[in-house]
């Protein structure tokens, strides 16, 4: 019997665990306490030879880097990523995988999954999905129901039906009901018979393809055209930009769940948790005696109840109850337990304040390397780059900023022109600097077998990491050149 392909969806800025998860680098790639990310976890809790084939990553292109460096920690090799240019919601983000799944083999049996949900007992949920198998072959789209412990009002909800001939375990979906108010939520935890939605889905890639074409034509055609028009670098598939653009941003559920006569439900318990924010982390945590969770230099006095979490420095709580206090090298949240939905609205606003907080950690991992933000000001930032051995940063201009670099440790080869056609080569040695001006083009490479450090100073009325044009760059990040162009 032909294995079941994991579609892995690693979208999302997870901005409710801010400022541990931004845009830059979201919750699924950082380590909330275990060993493992919650990506990680994802992709090997559907790793066997016997049942799932090897995964497909679909990510936001900026992502794409962090993504092979985790597969390749966790020793999973996908079979293939589908990079979106921009995120639009699992609808689409679904559609891709299951359109170009469809062109292949329209049989082919998918589970779409989130990468940044935690399954406490994977095995029950390697079990639901066994269960939901059969339906799913016969055209149905089987999702996964977790029985309430609570009326929570957070989640969406599934009313189970009847169950369904032929595939023992799986009910049919009567309804789906999008955050129910608290009364609603009680009546349902009453009734029994209703469960919280995971947003895992199984089927069969030609029947969602169908349900899309009849449900959601627009997500539908907008994906197809950017499939059509996507570029290939081996197993990498960049859709097109502007195609994928016209795709409305609307969550799967709403697009086809909530409309098709298809869906089908598995009731299962494996632990399940969104880790939607620091209170629903807390929540899946285990907890010492006084109830606290702490992670890393973190210590708490007459706390009870609280989150304490500490990246670069000691953190100490005292007498605090039903709080989480995280810590990063940039920022510090403390935030109320019962309140921790809120952080959204805290980044929202630290966003409409142009603070780079909100979108960017301080320390980031490139494909060359990485780099540290040491401080910032009106028309100012200073970075620390630091560039692996035989890298690369791409060959590149910014629109709205100049630059200086100051070589602290290591050599450094810089490409430099006004343009493509009057570019120059040069290397400097510790100690050594050069400017970049506005709008030149540029490259700085480690020629060398040892980390090259540089010290970068940026000046400009815009500092955000989005002024940049790639003309070149070995991590496929540039746009495709025009026939003739040797560059």
């Amino acid at each position: 019997m032909a294995k079941i392909r994991p579609i892995v969806l690693s979208g999302g800025s997870g901005v409710r665990l801010w400022p541990v998860s931004r845009p830059d680098l979201p919750k699924q790639f950082r380590r909330l306490g275990g060993a493992r990310t919650l990506f990680q976890e994802t992709v090997l809790r559907f790793r066997g030879p016997d049942a799932f084939a090897p995964p497909v990553v679909v990510c936001n292109a900026e992502h794409r880097h962090a993504a092979a460096a985790q597969l390749r920690e966790a020793g999973v090799a996908p079979s293939g990523f589908v990079l979106e240019p921009e995120g639009r919601n699992t609808g689409p983000a679904v559609a891709l995988a299951a359109l170009r799944a469809a062109e292949e083999d329209p049989d082919a049996l998918l589970l779409a999954t989130p990468s940044d949900h935690a399954i406490r007992r994977p095995e029950a949920l390697r079990q639901a999905v066994a269960a939901g198998a059969a339906a799913a072959r016969a055209g149905r789209i089987v999702v996964f129901g977790v029985p309430p412990d609570r009326p929570e009002t957070g989640y969406g909800y599934i009313e189970a039906g009847a169950e369904i001939a032929g595939a023992p375990g799986c009910r049919a979906v009567a309804r789906f009901v999008e955050k129910p108010d608290a009364g609603t939520a009680r009546a349902f935890l009453a009734a029994g018979g209703h469960f919280w939605n995971a947003g895992l889905f199984l089927f069969r890639a030609g029947a969602l393809a169908g349900e899309l074409r009849r449900l959601a034509p627009e997500i539908e055609a907008a994906c197809r055209a950017a499939l059509a028009g996507a570029r290939r670098d081996g197993a990498t598939l960049r859709p097109d930009p502007a195609a994928f653009r016209r795709a409305p941003a609307v969550a799967l559920d709403r697009a086809v769940m909530e409309k098709t006569g298809r869906a089908a439900v598995v009731p299962a318990d494996p632990g399940w948790s969104d880790v939607g924010s620091w209170a629903a982390l807390w929540e899946a945590s285990e907890r010492d005696a006084d109830g606290n969770r702490l992670d890393g230099d973190a210590a708490a006095f007459d706390t009870r109840n609280a989150l304490v979490r500490s990246e670069s420095r000691l953190v100490v709580a005292v007498g605090i109850e039903g709080v989480a206090v995280v810590e990063t090298p940039d920022a510090v949240l403390a935030v109320a337990l019962d309140r921790a939905q809120d952080a959204r609205a805290a980044v929202e606003a630290l966003r409409a304040a142009e603070r780079p907080e909100a979108a960017a950690h301080s320390r980031a991992r490139r494909p060359w390397g990485s780099f540290e933000r040491l401080d910032a000001g009106p028309g100012y930032q200073v970075k620390r780059l630091v560039v692996d051995p035989g890298a690369a940063l791409s060959l590149q201009r910014h629109a709205r900023r100049a630059e200086h670099w100051t070589v602290a440790a290591g050599t450094a080869r810089v490409v430099l022109g006004p343009d493509l056609d009057r570019l120059e080569t040069v290397e400097l040695g510790r100690g050594a600097s050069i400017d970049i001006p506005l709008g030149w083009v540029h490259r700085l490479e480690n020629p060398g077998g040892a980390p090259l450090v540089v010290v970068e100073v940026q000046t400009g009325g815009y500092l955000g990491e989005d002024d940049i044009e790639r003309f070149e760059d070995r991590y496929g990040r540039a746009p495709a050149r025009p026939p003739g162009d040797v560059l």
